[in-house]
């Protein structure tokens, strides 16, 4: 598809505030991968305000010129195009460096004495954004740190907003014990709970796709879905992050954050506004219409799995337990798969089917929409009443953004034989290619005050309210059949039989 300029509708958005920018963990993968590549890019589109700074901490010892000269060299190598030297040279200016213990009270103070310094060089708005790109077991450390330090604190119409990585909270009550301990010192609507997933055009188009198409909406229920197929599929390993893995597994991974979000999306009922808590109010009454499982339904309704080693088009791959700081006995689960129920008027009885794993077929998240097959009657005499396919939806995440819709029809001649047709709409075919990491919608979200894409206290709960029983059977009931899929495959037989009892079977596609 080829766009036409008129089809298209340009809304106009304003720059991020004035601000100064703190990540916490400067040095890790996070701030070089994906934080800086975002942060350009929003200056070379314009949505970085003018007056902009930088402060990058950390235990490792820079200076500014050597942080700048690392970041440099890292911008090169992981922007998504061509870098534009004067549009870096704008940014790395504004970058600074403080090495520092986020366990040392002092490290505050003189953390604070650099923000009000940078920020009269740069004359900056005394409005900060903190970013936690650390280890979880700081997330709280550091917010205290912060409040102690009076760095929390929002006078005279000038803000402090915190953004958290995930993972938030290990289980439920860690979850509930973490929101507690950060809301002594912020207010909700100064906490970012940050999921990248919400970052992705397409994502943020599921809202659009549904409430501003009239031929959608009416189908979008019990009546006319069958059921909901959510896949989140990496080919890679576990790669350097054993050790973080061990204690996570996919389920506390993925689940309670990035699926859970996209289930919510595709389940809520239409928000009064686009306002940030009228959205999430509804994701929220979603995930609380979940059923929850009982012990017996655990049993029946999840899958879980871990890979072991195989080859694949001649290239060997390694078993999770044989990866780098994994245990050589590992019971961590490197797949889940789950069927779930929402209790309300429009989803009543229509399965939601979730899966996420490492090492399998193919790299892709995407979201299906399967709808029920028409009754027959038409067809009884024809004899292609079994080639009648049910209408299919999919919404494509990753690794390349759009959607695809597959209706049947009938082959040309003078039989009557019916084909599957498939119409797709890509992104970077319609709009054009874009260089974005999928933070820059986020971190600008963040700049202006936006919260609709991060979680609320409340959806963190929920949703490790619905995985909080399924983590109490398997730690009652380790698995004895690990490692029980093959590298490079779709995931174990268990999962298969999850759908298979349905009389149903998973979309399979890369």
């Amino acid at each position: 598809m080829n766009a036409m300029n008129e089809s298209i509708i340009d809304i106009p958005r304003a720059s991020g505030d004035p601000c100064l920018m703190v990540i916490f963990g400067a040095t890790g993968d996070l701030t070089k991968r994906k934080l800086i590549p975002a942060l350009y890019n929003l200056a070379k589109a314009k949505l970085l305000s003018r007056k902009f700074a930088l402060i990058g901490t950390a235990f490792d010892s820079f200076t500014d010129e050597s942080f700048r000269q690392q970041l440099a060299q890292d911008i090169r190598t992981y922007a998504m195009g061509e870098v534009d030297d004067k549009v870096w040279d704008w940014l790395e200016k504004r970058i600074y460096f403080l090495k520092g213990d986020f366990r040392d009270e002092n490290f505050y103070w003189k953390l604070r004495e650099l923000c009000y310094s940078v920020g009269g060089k740069n004359a900056i708005d005394d409005n900060y954004c903190y970013y936690l790109a650390t280890a979880p077991t700081f997330f709280g450390e550091i917010i205290r740190q912060l409040g102690n330090s009076g760095m929390a604190k929002e006078e005279s119409g000038h803000w402090r907003r915190v953004i958290i990585e995930k993972p938030f909270g290990h289980d439920l009550e860690s979850a509930r014990a973490l929101n507690v301990e950060i809301r002594e010192v912020l207010k909700e609507r100064q906490i970012y709970r940050i999921d990248h997933y919400l970052g992705k055009e397409t994502v943020q188009n599921i809202m659009v796709f549904r409430f501003s198409n009239s031929i959608f909406e009416p189908i979008w229920n019990r009546r006319y879905i069958d059921h909901v197929q959510i896949t989140a599929a990496e080919e890679v390993g576990v790669e350097r992050r054993g050790a973080y893995y061990e204690n996570a597994g996919a389920m506390r991974d993925m689940v309670p954050n990035h699926l859970f979000q996209l289930l919510s999306l595709i389940a809520m009922e239409p928000p009064i506004s686009f306002e940030a808590d009228a959205v999430r109010d509804e994701q929220t009454k979603v995930l609380r219409a979940v059923q929850t499982l009982t012990p017996e339904d655990v049993l029946s309704m999840t899958a879980r799995g871990q890979y072991h080693e195989s080859v694949v088009d001649g290239v060997s791959l390694p078993g999770y337990r044989a990866e780098e700081k994994v245990a050589r006995d590992s019971k961590t689960e490197t797949f889940v798969a789950m069927k779930l129920l929402i209790d309300n008027w429009r989803w009543a009885d229509v399965p939601f089917y979730l899966r996420t794993g490492k090492r399998m077929a193919g790299r892709t998240t995407e979201i299906v929409i399967q709808f029920r097959r028409p009754p027959m009657v038409l067809f009884r005499n024809t004899g292609i009443g079994e080639q009648i396919q049910s209408n299919r939806l999919v919404i494509h995440l990753q690794p390349h953004e759009g959607i695809s819709l597959e209706f049947d029809a009938k082959m040309p001649g003078p039989l009557m034989k019916l084909g599957v047709v498939k119409m797709d709409f890509d992104y970077e075919d319609y709009f054009g290619a874009t260089s974005s990491t999928g933070y820059e919608r986020l971190l600008h979200d963040c700049m202006t005050g936006d919260a609709t894409l991060f979680q609320r206290a409340d959806m963190v709960e929920a949703g490790w309210s619905l995985i909080q029983p399924i983590l109490d059977v398997w730690k009652a009931l380790p698995p004895r059949s690990f490692p029980n899929y093959a590298a490079g495959s779709w995931g174990p037989k268990e999962s298969e039989e999850l759908l298979e009892r349905d009389k149903r079977q998973w979309v399979n596609r890369v």
